[in-house]
């Protein structure tokens, strides 16, 4: 493999809720039917007086996806959209994002009128070898303009990678 070589970092599978109780249990079970990991709960960073919420206060489960598991689960996303992804769904950094309206749309999913319907967001991050100089606690350093992935490059890496349309 080439460090100029895009690969798929991580694929972040995200439900909001924006509450805690009974609606956020059920989210935490169809996150673990369908990616086959234990979720983690999102909690609140900031307040809102209007809507109830406190800092700490747990809002959305999320699952976290490496290797090849994320680039499985990303090919079953992305049948689900049918290989289409709207082009504004890439960011400058080359991450996307897309949605998934239903759990029931993944194949093998039954609904089931206790759960209800919860719809999630995929969040893909692409990078290029060499990332870990960012996070890394010695020598930290940051990485060159010419070695991030730009947007044009990871819209052309999903293209040939997973014959994936991008619309304008």
């Amino acid at each position: 493999m080439n460090s100029r070589d895009i690969r798929v970092e991580k694929v972040v599978v995200n439900i909001g809720v924006g509450e805690a109780g009974e609606r956020l249990e059920k989210a935490q079970r169809v996150l673990g039917m369908v990616t086959g990991q234990k979720p983690v709960q999102t909690m609140s960073r900031t307040i809102n007086r209007d809507l109830g919420i406190r800092v700490g206060m747990p809002l959305g489960c999320k699952v976290t996806l490496r290797g090849e598991v994320a680039e499985v689960f990303l090919k079953r996303a992305l049948n689900i959209r049918e290989r289409r992804i709207q082009a504004y769904s890439f960011d400058k950094e080359g991450n996307m994002s897309f949605g998934i309206p239903d759990y029931t749309d993944f194949d093998g999913m039954k609904y089931d009128p206790e759960i209800g319907i919860f719809g999630m967001d995929v969040s893909v991050v692409l990078r290029r070898m060499g990332n870990r100089i960012t996070q890394r606690v010695l020598l930290r350093r940051r990485i060159p303009a010419g070695h991030r992935v730009a947007r044009d490059e990871a819209i052309q890496y999903m293209k040939e990678n997973y014959e994936v349309e991008v619309i304008e």
